[in-house]
């Protein structure tokens, strides 16, 4: 080993970083959580993998666009409504 070393570029912290992960404190009511708690025993997962892949899927459901197929079945059952 050297006696020297140059450590005036490097960076404090973990050598791998997890990409786009946060720790963050939420509150869930009991209920909620013995749910996903009891999904993740049976599925052999985490609870908090199937938490994360449920907000997932909201967001990816509601922020899709409308397409065309869609649209016209919305117009039919608005202009069919009494």
């Amino acid at each position: 080993m050297r006696k020297e070393y140059d450590f005036s570029k490097a960076k404090r912290g973990p050598v791998i970083k997890h990409p786009a992960k946060h720790r963050i404190t939420m509150y869930l009511d009991d209920d909620i959580l013995a749910a996903f708690r009891s999904q993740a025993e049976k599925s052999g997962t985490g609870y908090q993998t199937l938490i994360n892949r449920a907000l997932r899927d909201y967001l990816s459901r509601s922020s899709r666009p409308v397409d065309a197929k869609t649209l016209r079945r919305i117009l039919r059952e608005e202009l069919e409504a009494p």
